[in-house]
């Protein structure tokens, strides 16, 4: 942890008296060390947490990892934990969700701490644009910013919603749905583009054509 340069001499004087070791202030906080343990100060040398973590990291969007007993979860800015402990990995908030991993499985809390999913998952990719991919047993579908499973399950692959439209791919087969999870181009070409303009590229045998698509 590098040492710091604080804000005002005071808080430097009383900083460097009482704590083993100071970072830099990062989003307005600092990470102090003591004893071999860690937590946070604020620019005015005021504690924000107990000096108890065995780790943490700095603040970003908001909220900072915490690790206690080979457990990982998050602070907010008041030093609360918004979750237990618990976790065996967590990762940072991205659009307002953070995926979380607890014995081999993972799911996603929000800001509050609250799971909207249960912690089921072998593998969960990051919202874009109000969905996420989710994958159990080699096959992914799609879950909405409720945590419901909007749609199924049940492809080999799929991409993230793009215009409307997200592309999936099954028996090495590649199609379009919707946000409904309508197929909206059947799952039988051996390529295609996202849409643009309510038009797709596909490939089958070799060959291109254009299908135009629209929102249903």
């Amino acid at each position: 942890m590098a040492q710091n340069s604080f804000v005002t001499t005071d808080v430097e004087r009383t900083c460097r008296r009482k704590y083993d070791n100071i970072g830099f202030f990062e989003n307005g906080f600092a990470i102090v060390k003591l004893n071999g343990k860690y937590g946070f100060i604020d620019t005015h040398g005021n504690e924000i947490t107990e000096i108890k973590y065995d780790y943490v990291y700095d603040f970003v969007n908001g909220f900072a990892r915490v690790e206690l007993n080979d457990k990982c979860g998050f602070i907010d800015t008041t030093g609360k934990e918004i979750t237990e402990i618990k976790y065996d990995e967590v990762f940072g908030f991205a659009s307002g969700f953070a995926r979380v991993e607890l014995n081999d499985n993972c799911g996603f809390i929000d800001t509050t701490g609250k799971e909207i999913t249960k912690i089921k998952y072998d593998d969960v990719w990051n919202f874009v644009n109000g969905f996420a991919r989710v994958r159990i047993n080699d096959k992914i579908g799609f879950i909405d910013l409720s945590g419901n499973e909007v749609i199924s399950i049940k492809y080999d692959y799929a991409y993230d919603f793009v215009n409307g439209f997200a592309k999936v791919e099954l028996n090495n087969k590649c199609g379009l749905i919707d946000i409904n999870g309508n197929e909206v181009i059947s799952i039988k070409y051996d390529d295609i583009d996202n849409v643009v303009n309510g038009v797709s590229k596909v490939k089958l045998h070799g060959k291109y054509q254009l299908i135009r698509v629209t929102v249903n």
